[in-house]
Parts: C-alpha cells; sequence; structure tokens
C-alpha cells in the first residue's frame, strides 16, 4: 500500500497564530534563533498503484477539501519508505 502526503502551510502572508505562540514557548525555553509556522499534515494510504491521474485526483481533493486556497498552499506528494532503523 502506498502512501501520498499532502503538507498545508499558511501562505507566507497570513498571520499565524499558532506558530507565533509555538516561537515564544521555543525563545522562553532557551531555543533561540527559530521561527516557527504551523501547518496540517495529511496521510493518504493509497491501495495499488500511485500512477499519475492518481495523484492528480489526490491533488484536486487537497485543492477542494484539505486546504483553504484563499490562505494556504498545499505540496502532494508521494511518500517513499525508508528503511527501518536498526
Amino acid at each position: 500500500m502506498a502512501r501520498v502526503v499532502v503538507d498545508v502551510m499558511p501562505k507566507p502572508e497570513i498571520l499565524d497564530p499558532q506558530g507565533k505562540a509555538v516561537t515564544g514557548a521555543l525563545g522562553r525555553l532557551g531555543f533561540t534563533g527559530l521561527s516557527v509556522r504551523q501547518g496540517k499534515r495529511f496521510e493518504i494510504e493509497v491501495d495499488g498503484e500511485v500512477t499519475d491521474d492518481r495523484l492528480a485526483e489526490i491533488h484536486r481533493a487537497a485543492e477542494t477539501l484539505l486546504a483553504n486556497t484563499v490562505i494556504e498552499v498545499f505540496d502532494v506528494r508521494l511518500e517513499t519508505p525508508t528503511a527501518a532503523a536498526v
């Protein structure tokens, strides 16, 4: 079974209060020089082969439901399996 990941982030010009809160908390904990923007990650399990048509379908789903394209941008990618840590 293949996995497709959709990452959704606020557009750069959109305020990100959650990211700002995390950035402030990191600073108070001593982690300086970091700036955070918070988004969403969707992992979609796909039965069968992931074809270009299937990726286009997932892209349409992301554009229609997973992201608010007025204030968010998104990226659709096929996740490649990694070797298990030993």
